[in-house]
């Protein structure tokens, strides 16, 4: 009870006493209109997906927000290309992404399993090419700078880009640290896994030679390659969470980009006249104390 009202006592000595005080942020931060045009095309996320709005700008009849063509070129690629009328890139995507498709089919076919694979890789890396290039060349102007959409859609396509984009590079490291660790432990737990399962099926199966180490039973073999299994799956959700932090750090921070901060805050208290309702009977203003707090 005195520590309760020893903290009444100073935060009314503190309210009496302050006419100034320090913090990071002032009023204005707090009314900032963010993508209030609505006839202008700013951001990615104010709206839900509409065909209609896809199909009218990619035929130039109205601009469309930047997230509206990157959602529509990953369904049909090349449309983002013919967005910003860049019609010559549409040969190479095309042309790399059918024929990396058409390649890996083909030696899959003839039992080539490297060289259909180095065929599909080429086909996805033509597809991620053309995503970011539209990302690059979206010429429409956006209502805030940085662009959330654009920021966004960085960080999807490559991580890091997007805090590269709005210049928080100490942000970066954090992030590629994170995901490489979590890549390391994936393929450390994997091969560890990979190994006890290998042992576990040669101490079970008599017909499989055992090349483990001596003195190992089945039931510690079991136990190891469960657990390698759980952290190589803890490893993949470690690294998917890095991955969609940076996403959302890229979004949220390119909205907080222009967050007007000052290192002022005012702390004011004055005598005012406390109106009342006109319509009662023998009503007077009142005196009163006013409070103001300014950030």
């Amino acid at each position: 009870m005195k520590r309760f009202l020893a903290i009444i006592l100073a935060s009314l000595v503190a309210i009496f006493m302050a006419d100034s005080a320090r913090a990071q942020f002032k009023e204005e931060a707090f009314n900032q209109q963010y993508n209030d045009d609505k006839s202008n095309p700013g951001d990615s996320a104010d709206v839900m997906f509409s065909f209609k709005d896809f199909f009218g700008g990619v035929t130039h009849k109205h601009p469309i927000k930047i997230g509206t063509m990157f959602a529509g070129s990953m369904v049909l690629p090349g449309t983002g290309q013919i967005y910003n009328r860049d019609y010559w890139k549409l040969p190479i995507v095309y042309g790399g992404i059918g024929a990396g498709i058409g390649m890996g089919f083909k030696y899959r076919s003839e039992g080539n399993a490297k060289m259909s694979t180095i065929s599909f890789a080429a086909a996805g890396l033509t597809y991620w090419w053309m995503l970011l290039d539209e990302t690059l060349s979206f010429k429409e102007e956006p209502v805030r700078i940085p662009h959330p959409g654009r920021a966004t859609i960085y960080s999807l396509l490559f991580p890091g880009l997007g805090q590269a984009y709005l210049g928080d590079w100490w942000r970066i490291p954090i992030y590629w640290g994170g995901m490489l660790g979590s890549g390391h432990f994936y393929f450390l737990n994997r091969r560890n896994y990979q190994r006890f399962r290998n042992i576990y099926q040669e101490l079970t199966n008599p017909e499989i030679e055992y090349k483990g180490p001596p003195g190992l039973t089945a039931e510690t073999a079991l136990y190891y390659r469960n657990l390698y299994r759980r952290y190589r799956d803890y490893s993949v959700l470690a690294f998917a969470a890095f991955y969609l932090l940076q996403v959302i750090d890229a979004n949220v921070f390119s909205y907080m980009h222009d967050f007007d901060m000052s290192d002022d805050i005012s702390l004011s208290l004055e005598p005012a006249v406390i109106p009342v309702e006109t319509n009662l009977a023998n009503a007077s203003p009142a005196l009163g104390m006013r409070f103001g707090l300014y950030f």
